[in-house]
């Protein structure tokens, strides 16, 4: 249950940053005026956020690569935090500053946990400690025979 819940959230939060990625591709004039008015970054930017933004969040979604992609999120929502809701007296962009840090707390765990094992990847690591037993066994039967013949 913890691996489909951990599977779900990770889902959930690499939809976040696709949606918002389309948003700012769909709209980029516009992006790229809040950009230039709220930050000291140049609007020319705007398609290449959004753009990193959907690569990502569909990187992390998937899986492959999880705590790579947390990393390069956790760093990119952090600067998001620090130039676009550094304001924390006014109700809303303070409200905006709490969410980007939640998200980061998110980030965080995904980079903790890294990729959430399947049921494959257990039988698939049962066997192979089975097989290494069954190894080791044999070794030990061959050496306790040749110590057994060389007594004789």
């Amino acid at each position: 249950m913890a691996a489909i819940t951990a599977i779900i959230g990770r889902i959930l939060l690499g939809a976040l940053f696709v949606f918002a990625g389309f948003g700012k591709v769909m709209d980029t004039a516009g992006t790229a005026a809040y950009m230039e008015a709220e930050s000291p970054f140049p609007g020319s930017l705007a398609l290449a956020v959004g753009v990193f933004e959907i690569l990502a969040g569909l990187v992390l979604a998937s899986g492959f690569m999880a705590r790579i992609a947390s990393l390069a999120l956790i760093v990119f929502t952090a600067l998001t935090t620090l130039f676009f809701h550094e304001q924390v007296t006014d109700q809303v962009q303070a409200a905006m500053a709490l969410k980007n840090l939640a998200i980061i707390g998110g980030l965080l765990m995904v980079f903790a946990y890294g990729q959430v094992r399947g049921r494959i990847d257990v039988v698939d690591e049962r066997a192979k400690r089975l097989d290494a037993e069954v190894r080791a066994a044999h070794a030990e039967g061959k050496a306790e025979g040749a110590s057994a013949a060389s007594s004789d």
